[in-house]
């Protein structure tokens, strides 16, 4: 956080490297907001258990994308705030950086909500987060065992996922 005289309030994170440093963690929401798959990979403070963690991620991309769709300059048609859209919907937003981590977003047609944390000089991360869609449809939604809304306990998804992961930049 900065103030006006240009201070730094907090510690800068650790500069990523090429070790995978880059993903701190990822969501994996359905429609209802069911969390079907949480990975970590660089998240050294646990504040909150799982379940208040992943109601607050999927309370925070809820409350933005109803933000954005009420701040749309172009659509007039603005809807009530609170209400959710379909995906594709009026404006959205892609991502939102912090001076710790950076939160990238995809919704799919379906309703799955891909949400990838990483350090915050992270690029677009958009083609990467389709890519992480692409395993899903591969691993995930074509294997015959899945059951729709489960979560996910595919080890070839996890493992394709995980190489994945470690080779952003």
């Amino acid at each position: 956080m900065q103030f006006f005289g240009g201070s730094e309030i907090s510690p800068s994170p650790p500069v990523p490297t090429a070790s995978g440093n880059n993903a701190h963690m990822m969501y994996v929401f359905n429609r209802n907001g069911v969390c079907l798959l949480y990975k970590e990979w660089n998240r050294p403070l646990h504040t909150l258990n799982p379940q208040q963690d992943h109601k607050l991620m999927f309370g925070l991309l809820f409350s933005l994308k109803s933000l954005t769709a009420k701040m749309d300059p172009v659509n007039a048609d603005k809807g009530n705030l609170g209400v959710p859209q379909l995906p594709g919907q009026g404006c959205s937003f892609h991502s939102f950086r912090t001076n710790t981590y950076k939160l990238s977003f995809m919704e799919t047609p379906s309703g799955i909500k891909i949400i990838l944390v990483t350090h915050p000089k992270t690029g677009d991360l958009r083609e990467s987060l389709k890519y992480i869609y692409g395993l899903y449809v591969e691993y995930v939604v074509k294997n015959p065992i899945y059951s729709p809304g489960s979560p996910i306990k595919s080890e070839l998804f996890n493992t394709a996922l995980d190489q994945y992961v470690r080779s952003i930049s």
